[in-house]
């Protein structure tokens, strides 16, 4: 079994730590601004999120806001901040255009959903291909932001008009790269580090993820 360490993308190396008893409560009162436990709805769970994502990652211009429609990144200007837009209030949206938002580096942040070239449903083979392998890391972060939450992990082809396939190899690969995380073998984004760290300081009183707690039958 393997405690998760993120290795960010910059010349140091962070790791999770369970903070002392002694430092613990003073790291919650600066992580936490209302409790997670005991929240009973999808909608009060969403307004947690975008208020603690918000006061996370302040520093960084940017915050996290619900969409009536498709999902989209809007870069910053000189009057708005950075908007991480997620679809029509959904929980697990905001997880995956977070964990998209975690894996860009600073150009791509500057750039109208990140820069990236969508291809909508209805997908031939060959194009679904394609998509699936750019969804792998996100997908495989998304599933560590889920369980960070105590929250159920669904993989996403996307492709319900289109040839999806049984998505049996996607589901493979998204396992695998979670446990390339766990391993050392990939490097966590520095900003999914981060997140997953405070989530877990909210939701499983600073008990970090392990490996154990991913297996691929839970994705069938």
């Amino acid at each position: 079994m393997h405690q998760l360490q993120p290795q960010p993308e910059v010349t140091t190396s962070l790791r999770f730590t369970t903070h002392s008893t002694s430092d613990s409560a003073v790291f919650l009162d600066h992580v936490q601004l209302s409790p997670w436990a005991n929240l009973q709805t999808e909608v009060q769970q969403v307004d947690w999120l975008i208020l603690h994502f918000n006061h996370w990652f302040s520093h960084l211009n940017v915050t996290l806001v619900r969409g009536d429609f498709e999902p989209e990144y809007f870069p910053a200007n000189k009057d708005l901040p950075a908007r991480i837009q997620f679809a029509h209030g959904f929980f697990n949206s905001a997880l995956h255009e977070i964990s998209h938002w975690s894996i860009a580096g600073d150009q791509r942040r500057l750039m109208a959903d990140l820069g990236y070239w969508y291809a909508p449903d209805g997908r031939s083979a060959e194009q679904q291909a394609l998509f699936e392998q750019v969804e792998i890391k996100p997908q495989a972060i998304e599933w560590l932001f889920s369980q960070a939450f105590g929250r159920k992990f669904r993989v996403s082809l996307d492709n319900l008009t289109g040839d999806g396939g049984n998505g049996t190899t996607f589901k493979d690969n998204v396992y695998a790269q979670v446990h390339q995380y766990f391993n050392g073998e990939a490097k966590l984004p520095r900003d999914a580090a981060r997140f997953i760290q405070c989530i877990c300081a909210c939701t499983r009183s600073g008990k970090t993820l392990q490996s154990d707690e991913f297996q691929r039958e839970t994705l069938d």
